[in-house]
């Protein structure tokens, strides 16, 4: 049996995933927060941004928050630029009074909200100018993640939106989105910040003995590996962000208890490929583990095909067959006629002993305008054929190893489609085809919406950029 029709064969004998109905979890007034996860370059921003706009329009309240999309998707709302604060898209059809608003996570903006919310004016001032807050605030390891969740937790206090979709950061492991809130919780409620903080908390002359005898040591280390600048940097930073460390904490835990309400789901986003789906199944696992409620998987830029019937070992062949017709008709090459193989124009042809004289023909004979030399005359139509009747076959030859390679490329996308269904067959699936280009309006968004909603891809070429 051939690798396609393997293939075939065990897609068929495999249970199908169960299909994800998403209009019904889009649509329940218990569903206040979406959130879309997965590894980077799969389309969680389309596909939180399609959902959104399909809720909307379905007559929810929404706010997509998404983390720094590419331009092409805000323009595609109709939004010059996307900020820390919920913008309204128009040009939705508002006949179910649904609205939809967009905003891009600024996680410096989001960090300094918090230290305006939770210190007094001046020594917000102060932390908001120092220069390791600064640093901390713009590039420090799970800084985005933890900003993510603050601003989720600040949509849903507000009680604003009947829908909150999350559109997750782009990580190298999809693990870092559940882990680094709890990462940079710890490291601004620790042993080290307090210990840093604690010449403050003492003051005076008994916090610079402290200081110069308890953390000699510890502060003669780090300045060396720091810089001494850096390290009063940090002093000062802990000390003027003491009465806010014990928040972090607290509305890190707040916040991943929301998650795990049942007024949230969890869609898991990725694409057929391997690495992408390994991913995948080793985030569903993640969820089950930390009891938060997944939804199920979208599937993005799946492939198909109308001709799915053709296989690719079928279609290799009749290409050779094809090509080796070209082949035969070239000039100078063995001819077939009348049972015996000969050269074309070749004197032994015509001088072999095998053919009776009376039959060789004479030199005037073998001009084109003998109608009675059927081989001269196939030569003449030869010579005053159309080179684009020629090229009939090469093109479709052509056409079929296309068809060949697509082929082959459904059958790998297949196979991994059902290593991930024999690890997690209780995983609901919704696949998008893969579109020929990218989403740049409303109607776009509102395409990729319907696929969703589709579960199963309902042309060949469609999917989610």
């Amino acid at each position: 049996m051939s690798p396609d029709a393997e293939a075939h064969d065990r897609h068929r004998r495999l249970s199908p995933a169960p299909v994800l109905d998403l209009d019904p979890l889009i649509d329940d007034p218990g569903t206040r927060i979406v959130v879309c996860c997965g590894s980077g370059g799969v389309g969680k921003t389309t596909t939180a941004a399609a959902l959104g706009l399909r809720a909307a329009e379905r007559g929810r309240k929404v706010v997509v928050l998404t983390i720094d999309p590419a331009r092409r998707l805000a323009q595609s709302m109709g939004i010059d630029s996307l900020d820390n604060v919920p913008r309204r898209v128009k040009g939705l059809d508002d006949s179910a009074s649904g609205e939809l608003h967009a905003m891009m996570l600024d996680m410096k903006r989001t960090f300094d909200e918090i230290v305006e919310a939770h210190a007094d004016s001046e020594r917000a001032a102060t932390i908001l100018n120092n220069p390791f807050y600064q640093s901390l605030s713009a590039g420090f390891a799970g800084t985005q993640e933890y900003m993510a969740m603050e601003k989720l937790g600040q949509l849903r206090a507000r009680e604003e939106w009947d829908l909150i979709v999350v559109d997750t950061p782009p990580s190298r492991s999809a693990l870092d989105f559940l882990d680094a809130p709890k990462r940079l919780g710890s490291f601004l409620d620790g042993r080290l910040i307090r210990l840093l903080t604690a010449p403050a908390k003492l003051g005076g002359r008994a916090g610079m003995k402290f200081l110069n005898v308890g953390m000699s040591m510890m502060t003669g280390t780090l300045g060396k590996l720091l810089g001494g600048q850096l390290l009063k940097d940090v002093q000062t930073f802990v000390a003027a962000m003491d009465t806010t460390f014990g928040g972090f904490r607290t509305r890190a835990d707040a916040t991943y208890k929301l998650l795990q309400a049942p007024g949230t789901a969890f869609l898991v986003v990725a694409a057929p490929e391997r690495d992408a789906l390994r991913e995948a199944a080793y985030f569903v696992e993640r969820l089950a583990a930390e009891d938060m409620p997944l939804a199920g998987l979208v599937l993005n830029r799946v492939h198909g095909s109308g001709a799915d019937r053709l296989s690719a070992q079928r279609a290799l062949a009749a290409a050779e067959n094809l090509e080796a017709v070209e082949n035969l008709e070239e000039p100078r090459i063995v001819d077939q006629e009348g049972g015996k193989a000969g050269l074309r124009n070749s004197p032994d042809t015509y001088g072999s002993s095998e053919s009776p004289a009376s039959e060789a023909p004479a030199p005037d004979e073998g001009s084109p305008a003998d109608p009675k030399n059927p081989s001269s005359e196939r030569m003449e139509k030869e010579r005053s054929a159309d080179p684009a009747d020629r090229s009939v076959d090469q093109l479709t030859a052509g056409l079929l190893r296309l068809h060949a390679d697509r082929m082959q490329l459904l059958s790998r996308e297949q196979r991994t489609r059902d290593r991930f269904t024999a690890l997690h067959p209780e995983v609901a699936v919704a696949e998008v085809a893969a579109l020929p280009g990218d989403v740049h309006d409303l109607a776009g968004l509102r395409n990729i919406g319907n696929r969703l909603a589709a579960g199963r891809p309902e042309l060949p070429e469609a999917a989610v950029d």
